[in-house]
């Protein structure tokens, strides 16, 4: 599937709710969100609600606000804010990156409000206007005055349990709650108690403010959920002009009213929420159309851990390098290890929408990512474990031209020269003293080619003291080169090669799967079924090509995998090079 169909409108069940709301003129435009938490890197089951969200806004000529539902200070910071940031223009660049919606730089809630609470939804910024993000702490005030407006309505009391005593009043899935003993407080003496919570009069825990709707329902997000919690903590946008803040469920919803969302669709945990989402909504007075709750499944892929709080403890115990180690789902991961963003974004949409939570099989992931490298990675020369081979009918000094392929899955592949000389590096993988059966890579005696270059015959080995193979001594056919009388002759084994006197020295990273079983998450400690083998370094020999690849380039090492320069370790002069993915497709099969 190539990228111009990743543009073309999937179906499932949330489109088809869209494109009926669109057939019957329900909002003037159709606008989506993406509401991360910044308390943490985005990873690859965050890509699938990115492609969802801006995916229905592209296809309706809507917009997709990136907004930060940051009520949490305690576990958030602008690292996680910039790394989101940047993450998602990377996944959406080229595709849906004129979808962003992003508000005026410091706006809050739209001018012309009564008590904070706009009366229309807050406008994007103008092409032109330097813009950001939305932050759900932009809408504090506005939030407050709503709490305030529930109070009001006897929809909410302030309440003085403890956290522990509040778990206890709510009872169990098949057991009622009870109600606070603060449940029946007046409405003025609320009014007095949550402003005193915001003037910072009370300690954390101290209060909190509760919606009062049935401590007896089935579903136990609607027993008296708190709206509001005390924390006397420095807020990462805010800083300390708060010490109130309202709970996700609370923020969540008026966000997305204020910001004119029309269709908020987040991951199947949040169905039981849905209740509350539309409470709050319908016991306000909101004039405008208002925000509809939509859930799908999450992404679950197999032989990978997606949760931050385990990913926290990969990051913190340092078995990776950090938030974008290259073995890591996040996507500052992937794109450190090469991997494009159109390749995500095929896989992501490739595997649906549905109801239902299953795993993935990360080898389709594989697939779709071997599938796009094939058609755009630029073909080059390099030995990861060089053995010398000696051609001894050259001259030393001699250079022989040779044309080899950049691009070959193109219409009209372009080459480029490359240099055979008297001492070249082959794979000490492709030479074997004594081989096995049906083995036709180089031995002694036997032939093989040279890609690019000619034929070439065994004919001594040279060992050190110890016993061990230094270099091999062989004689080219020139004849067997392109465009010469024998260029024609066949051999069973082709192996690639390096010019030794060329060559560029770099380090080269192999990566693989971090884990060796399907669900890590699934054991008692993933620690325990860590990939021993995640990560082999390597000295290598690079064609001398390599030596200004950039990490925007992207790499076959021919016979070897998929490669792109590291983004934060290499450079000029000292190449670091990170394996995005082997050649061998187990899906394909």
């Amino acid at each position: 599937m190539s990228e111009a169909n990743t543009s073309s409108q999937p179906r499932d069940f949330i489109r088809d709710i869209v494109a009926q709301h669109v057939a019957e003129n329900r909002y003037p435009q159709i606008v989506t969100r993406f509401p991360p938490e910044p308390n943490g890197y985005l990873h690859l089951g965050h890509a699938r609600s990115i492609c969802l969200n801006f995916g229905i806004a592209l296809e309706n000529q809507g917009r997709c606000h990136l907004r930060f539902d940051d009520t949490n200070p305690v576990k958030e910071d602008v690292e996680y804010v910039e790394s989101i940031t940047t993450d998602v223009r990377w996944l959406i660049a080229g595709w849906a990156d004129h979808c962003l919606g992003l508000k005026p730089r410091g706006a809050g809630p739209a001018a012309g409000t009564v008590n904070g609470r706009p009366d229309r939804a807050i406008a994007p910024a103008a092409p032109g206007v330097e813009a950001e993000p939305f932050f759900a702490s932009d809408y504090f005030e506005a939030l407050y005055q709503y709490a305030e407006d529930l109070i009001r309505r006897g929809k909410a009391y302030v309440c003085d349990l403890t956290p522990q005593e509040t778990d206890e009043y709510r009872g169990a899935p098949d057991q009622p709650g009870k109600n606070s003993p603060w449940r029946d407080r007046g409405i003025e003496e609320n009014l007095d108690l949550f402003r005193r919570m915001r003037a910072g009069e009370f300690p954390d825990g101290a209060r909190t403010l509760r919606a009062r709707i049935d401590m007896a329902s089935p579903n136990v997000w609607l027993r008296d959920p708190l709206l509001y919690r005390i924390r006397h903590v420095a807020h990462h946008h805010t800083g300390t002009q708060w010490c109130l803040y309202p709970l996700y469920d609370y923020a969540h919803c008026l966000s997305d009213y204020l910001e004119g969302v029309t269709h908020s669709l987040c991951s199947l945990e949040f169905v039981p929420h849905r209740a509350l989402y539309d409470w709050i909504l319908e016991n306000l007075d909101l004039p405008r159309a208002r925000p509809h709750q939509y859930e799908f499944a999450k992404l679950l892929p197999t032989y990978t851990l997606l949760s931050k709080r385990n990913l926290l403890r990969l990051v913190q115990e340092k078995v990776v390098s950090g938030w974008d180690d290259p073995r890591l789902p996040t996507l500052a991961g992937l794109r450190r290890r090469g991997v494009p963003a159109a390749a995500l974004r095929r896989f992501v949409i490739g595997t649906g929408i549905t109801t239902y939570d299953g795993s993935t099989d990360i080898a389709l992931f594989e697939h779709t990512l071997r599938e796009e490298l094939n058609t755009t990675a630029q073909r080059r020369l390099a030995v990861l474990r060089p053995l010398k081979l000696v051609l001894t009918n050259l001259a030393a000094g001699e250079e022989i031209a040779c044309e080899a392929t950049n691009n070959p899955q193109d219409e009209n592949p372009t080459t480029r020269r490359i240099t055979l000389t008297r001492e070249v590096f082959i794979e000490a993988d492709d030479f074997a003293e004594v081989p096995p059966p049906k083995y036709f890579r180089l031995k002694p005696g036997g032939e093989v080619r040279l890609k690019y270059a000619c034929i070439i015959r065994c004919d001594e080995i040279v060992k050190d003291a110890a016993g061990a193979i230094t270099e091999i001594r062989c004689t080219a056919d020139l004849t067997t080169r392109r465009g010469e009388p024998n260029a024609d002759r066949k051999v069973k084994g082709t192996i690639h090669w390096v010019s030794a006197p060329h060559a560029v020295d770099a380090e080269v990273r192999l990566y693989d799967r971090l884990f060796t079983v399907p669900e890590p998450g699934a054991e008692p400690d993933f620690m325990q079924v860590l990939n021993p083998k995640s990560l082999e370094v390597v000295r290598a020999k690079l064609e001398p090509a390599l030596a200004t690849a950039t990490p925007a380039d992207r790499f076959q090492f021919e016979r070897l995998g998929y490669f792109t320069a590291d983004a934060k370790d290499s450079a000029p002069g000292q190449p670091v090079f990170n394996r995005t993915i082997t050649l061998k497709d187990t899906w394909a099969k």
